[in-house]
């Protein structure tokens, strides 16, 4: 147990229900009437769902014991993305609905943090950013420049981006896992 007043983000909370929310955002308020109170946005660590909670300043909070491991993405089995264990190298299966936008980015021997609660597989979180080569793009035109427009580009995972006018088929690019979207040659 933990109060608001420990709140941090990421923190991952167990609310009314048992349900598990990761903490996002979090705000202590100290208005000139009233109580204080904390405003927090609140994700669900299962169906991704935002929420926006308030509550009193110094409430008892449920923190969930949340373990998180340095994971190595192996292959996928079916449904399933199977993750090693870099330390004891156990494998892992995680469920696709787990990984989530997470497999767009992923190729073998990726390096991902996965949580885990009670044993099951919460989330998968990549690095910032990630090196993929580009599979597929139309060809650039001549008179191409870098402050131009955008064309969309197939990446070696699958997953589509946009890219300069000026990127080729067979180049590598640094992309945002959180957003998608390209930072640059690699």
């Amino acid at each position: 147990m933990a109060t608001t007043n420990d709140l941090k983000n990421g923190m991952v909370l167990k609310l009314e229900g048992g349900e598990l929310w990761a903490v996002v955002e979090f705000q202590h308020v100290k208005p000139g009437k009233g109580g204080a109170f904390v405003r927090t946005k609140l994700k669900n660590v299962l169906s991704g769902k935002v929420v926006d909670k308030t509550f009193n300043a110094g409430v008892k909070v449920d923190v969930a014991n949340v373990d998180k491991r340095e994971m190595q993405y192996s292959y996928k089995d079916g449904d399933d993305f199977v993750f090693m264990d870099t330390e004891t190298y156990d494998m892992v299966n995680v469920p696709s609905g787990t990984v989530g936008t997470a497999a767009n980015y992923m190729l073998e021997n990726t390096l991902a943090t996965v949580a885990f609660n009670e044993g099951s597989a919460l989330y998968v979180d990549l690095p910032a950013a990630v090196e993929l080569t580009i599979a597929e793009t139309e060809p650039g035109l001549q008179g191409d420049r870098s402050t131009g427009g955008t064309k969309p580009a197939t990446l070696e995972t699958g997953a589509e981006i946009k890219v300069p006018l000026f990127i080729t088929t067979g180049e590598k690019v640094k992309v945002d896992t959180r957003s998608g979207d390209y930072l640059g040659r690699a």
